[in-house]
C-alpha cells in the first residue's frame, strides 16, 4: 500500500520535532549549569568589590560552584535513592524536599568543619601565599572534575575524600611528601574499610528486628501498632542527636549531657506522635505484609529529609571550605585555613549543591535506590535509619567517615540479608530432612543438577554484583584519582600564575 507523499513528510517532521526535544533535553541541565556559574562570578565580583585579588577571588568562587554542583549531582542521591527506590516519594518530590533541606542545612547550620578540610591534612605546609591560593584552586578543581567524572558514568562517591585527596596532591606538590599528616589519612583509609561494614551490619540488624517483631507474625497490625513507633522514636532520638551534635555546630554546641537528654525527649516524643497515628492508620488496612510497610512511608520521607539536612550543614565545606582560605589568605595576606565564613561564600555552597541535585542527580537517585538491590518502605527505612545511628557513633568515637560510604553500605547489607535468608528458605523447601546432614558438594552427582542448583542459586542473589563491584572500585580509587589530578592541576596553573 502506498503512502500519501503528505503522510511522510509530516513522519518526518515529527521525527526531527523529536530529536530536537532530546537534543533540548540534553543540552539544558549544562546551559543552566553554566548560567548557575556565571551568577556566581558576578555575586562573588559584588561581594569583594573593586580589590587588587578580586579576579582571583572570582575564580576560586566559580570553581567552588562547579564543586557544589558536583555534590549536589552525586552525594545527595545517599540520602534520597532509598526513599525513590522504595516508591516513597517521586523523583520530582524527593529533588523538592532534598534541594529545600540541603539549602537549609548548608545555610542555617553549615560551615564550622571549614578548618577541618585542609587543617588536619596539611601541617608542614610552610610556603607563600600565592601558592596556597593556588593549592587550594587546584585542589576544588580536581576533586569536582573527579566527582564530575563519576556521576557521569554512575557511580556514587564520597566528596569528602574527593577534596582530601585534591588537598592532599595538591599540597605533595607544592610542598613535597612532608607537608602531609599521614597519620590522618591512614586513619581516613581505614574509615573506607569500617564504615560500610558497618552500616551494612546495622542495616541489617535493623532489617532483621523488623521481620522477627513485625512482618513474620501471623497479626502484623497489632505487631505493628507496638514497634514501628518504637522505631519511630529510635530514628527521631538518633536524628535529634545527630543534628544537635553535628548539623548545629555553627549555631550552638551542646555538651554530651545536653545532646542526650535532647535525644531521649525527641525518642519520647516521636514515640507519642508515632503511636496515635499508627493506630488510626492501621484500621484502614489489611493484614498483609505490603500495607503495613506502608506505616514506615512517613517516618522513611523525614528522615530522608533529616539526613539531607545534616549533609547539607556537614558537606558544604567541601565545596567553599577551600574557597573561604583563599578569601581569607588574600584578605590577611598569610596563608590561612581555619576562618569565619562569609555569608556569600557560604550561599555558593548551599545554592550550588540544591541546583546541581536538580539539574543532574536523578541518575544517581536510581543508582543508590534501584539498581544495587529492590526495596520497600521498610527496608529504606532500615538504611535510612542505619546512616544516622552510624555516623552518630562514629562522631562519638572520634573517627572520620564517609556518610557516602555508610548509606550504600546500608543499602548493600539489607540486600544481602534477604539474599542469604532467601537461599536459607530454598535449602529448606528444596532439599530433604535426610539429606541436610549430607555434605552439600554429594547433592551435585551430575552435571545436571549442579547446573540446576546453581542456576537456582544465580536466581536467589538478590544483590546487583556488578553494581557491587563498581563502586566499591570507584570508592577505592577516589583518593588517589583526586590527589594526582590535583597535583597535576597544580603544576599546570603553577607554570603560569607563579
Amino acid at each position: 500500500m502506498n503512502r500519501n507523499p503528505l503522510d511522510k513528510e509530516l513522519q518526518h517532521i515529527s521525527g526531527m520535532n523529536t530529536a530536537s526535544q532530546a537534543l533540548v533535553q540534553r543540552t539544558a541541565a549544562p546551559g543552566l549549569a553554566i548560567l548557575f556559574l556565571a551568577l556566581v562570578a558576578m555575586w562573588a565580583s559584588a561581594s569583594v568589590g573593586q580589590t587588587p585579588a578580586a579576579v582571583v577571588v572570582v575564580i576560586g568562587a566559580i570553581v567552588a560552584g562547579y564543586m557544589a554542583l558536583n555534590i549536589g549531582a552525586n552525594d545527595v542521591a545517599n540520602n534520597m535513592g532509598p526513599a525513590v527506590g522504595a516508591r516513597a516519594l517521586t523523583m520530582p518530590a524527593a529533588l523538592l524536599i532534598a534541594a529545600i533541606c540541603e539549602a537549609a542545612g548548608a545555610l542555617l547550620a553549615g560551615g564550622d568543619v571549614v578548618e577541618t578540610v585542609a587543617s588536619d591534612l596539611l601541617v608542614g605546609l610552610n610556603i607563600a601565599p600565592a601558592s596556597f591560593v593556588l593549592v587550594m584552586i587546584s585542589a576544588l578543581l580536581a576533586a569536582a572534575m573527579w566527582v564530575h567524572l563519576s556521576t557521569f558514568i554512575g557511580a556514587p562517591v564520597s566528596t569528602t575524600h574527593s577534596i582530601i585527596g585534591g588537598v592532599t596532591g595538591a599540597g605533595i606538590a607544592a610542598a613535597g611528601l612532608s607537608a602531609v599528616s599521614w597519620t590522618d589519612i591512614f586513619i581516613i583509609a581505614f574509615g573506607w574499610v569500617v564504615s560500610p561494614i558497618a552500616g551494612g551490619a546495622i542495616a541489617a540488624l535493623l532489617l532483621f528486628l523488623t521481620q522477627v517483631a513485625i512482618t513474620r507474625r501471623m497479626d502484623k497490625l497489632r505487631a505493628a501498632r507496638t514497634w514501628v513507633p518504637v522505631f519511630v522514636a529510635v530514628m527521631a532520638g538518633t536524628f535529634a542527636m545527630y543534628l544537635a551534635d553535628k548539623g548545629l555546630q555553627r549555631v550552638w554546641t551542646p555538651s554530651p549531657f545536653t545532646t542526650l537528654t535532647i535525644g531521649l525527649l525527641a525518642a519520647l516524643i516521636g514515640w507519642a506522635i508515632a503511636f496515635s497515628g499508627v493506630r488510626r492508620r492501621s484500621i484502614e488496612l489489611e493484614n498483609r505484609k505490603k500495607h503495613v510497610a506502608t506505616l514506615f512511608r512517613l517516618p522513611l520521607i523525614l528522615s530522608a529529609g533529616l539526613l539531607s539536612f545534616s549533609h547539607g550543614a556537614n558537606d558544604v565545606a567541601n565545596a567553599i571550605g577551600p574557597l573561604a582560605a583563599i578569601v581569607s589568605t588574600l584578605s590577611h595576606g598569610t596563608a590561612e585555613v581555619g576562618t569565619d565564613l562569609p555569608f556569600w561564600v557560604l550561599s555558593i555552597g548551599a545554592f550550588g549543591i540544591s541546583v546541581g541535585l536538580a539539574l543532574f542527580g536523578p541518575r544517581l537517585i536510581r543508582t543508590v535506590g534501584e539498581q544495587i538491590t529492590k526495596l520497600n518502605e521498610i527496608r529504606a527505612f532500615c538504611a535510612a535509619l542505619s546512616t544516622g545511628l552510624t555516623v552518630l557513633v562514629a562522631s562519638a568515637l572520634g573517627m572520620p567517615v564517609s556518610t557516602t560510604h555508610i548509606a550504600i553500605g546500608a543499602v548493600f547489607g539489607i540486600g544481602f540479608l534477604r539474599e542469604y535468608r532467601s537461599r536459607q528458605e530454598m535449602m529448606r523447601k528444596s532439599v530433604p530432612i535426610y539429606a541436610r546432614f549430607v555434605d552439600p558438594r554429594e547433592l551435585n552427582a551430575t552435571p545436571e543438577m549442579a547446573f540446576a542448583n546453581a542456576r537456582e542459586a544465580d536466581h536467589r542473589r538478590l544483590i546487583r554484583r556488578r553494581s557491587v563491584y563498581g563502586i566499591m572500585g570507584a570508592w577505592m580509587v577516589t583518593l588517589p584519582c583526586s590527589a594526582i589530578l590535583a597535583a597535576l592541576v597544580f603544576f599546570i596553573v603553577s607554570k603560569f600564575a607563579l
